[in-house]
Order: structure tokens, then C-alpha cells, then sequence
């Protein structure tokens, strides 16, 4: 099966839980800007999350454009990978509301890096394939911005016990890493 429909897929579920997430967000009670105050939280943490949802969606793409074909595994674990992303609009919700609490905090990170683990296991699986595992394994090589992702992942959530703020820190830092788009693909495209 051609990747195009898997991609097309994948786009139009990525777009739900970004439009998920803006309607969660409340319509503040006045007109000035200290109305704005008791919804920050619920627009930190929705920025960060559009953030990380676009994230996936330029680095998804971008893996994608070496794939030409799809079998039944790569969709598996696609599906796989847009279930836990499915769960950002809950957990950033969640998150928000409460403030930035430990436990919903560390929920949210726990999604995070399962998202982290289905993306690696999504590359996994499409290395292993013969008609696109070459080209993305030279790409994506060692993958250590990947392996540090879900190591800070780990960290944070423990952290969201000791102090959420620390979390929330490497939950930025992951962020920023990934911020530019995966350029190691698009430069072996070109190749």
C-alpha cells in the first residue's frame, strides 16, 4: 500500500487533537487582561503541547517522505503512535486546570514518553523493511537525540514528584530539541 494514504491518516488525526485541544480552552470572564490570569496554566501547557503535536507531525512527515510503501506492521505501529498522542488533549487538559499538579504532571509526561517509545518503535519497524530501511537508518543513524528524549522523559516524570516545576522544565527541553524539524531525512533526500 502506498505510504500516502497512512500519512493523509495520520495528518487528519493530528489536526482533530490540535482542534480537541483549542475547544477545551474556556473563554475567560472579563474583558481586560488580568481575566487572563487564572487561565494560564491551561494556555502554558496548551502551547507546550501544540508544540509537541507539531513536533510529531513535521518529524512524522518528514520520515515519511522516504516511505514509499506500507505493510501491516508500519501501520500497527503508527496506529500505535496516534493512540498516545490521542491522549495529549486529555492529559493537557487535565494538567492546566489542576495547575500543574504532581500527579497529573507526571501523567502527562508518562504519555509524552510513550509517544517518545511508539515514534522509536514506529522507526524501528520501517528501518527493517526493505524498501525504505536503508534510506532511514543512514538517516536517522544512532538516533541519540531520540534515546535523550526518552531518558529526560523518565527523569521528568520521577521530578514531577519531587517538584513539578523540574518536569515541566525538561518537558521544555524536549521541546526545544526537537523544535527544528529532523533535518538528517531531508538531507538524504537530497542525496
Amino acid at each position: 500500500m502506498s505510504s500516502a494514504r497512512l500519512e493523509a491518516f495520520s495528518d487528519g488525526v493530528i489536526a482533530i487533537l490540535i482542534t480537541i485541544m483549542v475547544l477545551d480552552l474556556k473563554v475567560p470572564q472579563g474583558t481586560d487582561l488580568r481575566s487572563l490570569a487564572p487561565l494560564l496554566p491551561v494556555l502554558l501547557v496548551y502551547l507546550l503541547s501544540f508544540v509537541y503535536l507539531g513536533i510529531y507531525w513535521t518529524n512524522h512527515h518528514h520520515m515519511f517522505q522516504i516511505v514509499e510503501r506500507v505493510d501491516g506492521a508500519i501501520l500497527w505501529a503508527n496506529l500505535n503512535l496516534l493512540f498516545w498522542l490521542s491522549l495529549v488533549p486529555f492529559t493537557t487538559g487535565w494538567m492546566g486546570e489542576n495547575h500543574f499538579a504532581a500527579l497529573p504532571t507526571a501523567i502527562y509526561g508518562c504519555v509524552l514518553l510513550a509517544a517518545a517509545i511508539s515514534y522509536t518503535i514506529l522507526q524501528t519497524t520501517i528501518v527493517h523493511r526493505p524498501h525504505a530501511g536503508a534510506k532511514l537508518a543512514e538517516a536517522v543513524g544512532r538516533d541519540r537525540k531520540g534515546k535523550l528524549s526518552i531518558a529526560l522523559y523518565v527523569i521528568a516524570v520521577v521530578s514531577a514528584f519531587v517538584h513539578q516545576w523540574i518536569a515541566d522544565a525538561l518537558y521544555v527541553a524536549v521541546a526545544l530539541i526537537w523544535l527544528v524539524p529532523d533535518r538528517r531525512i531531508e538531507s538524504r533526500m537530497r542525496e
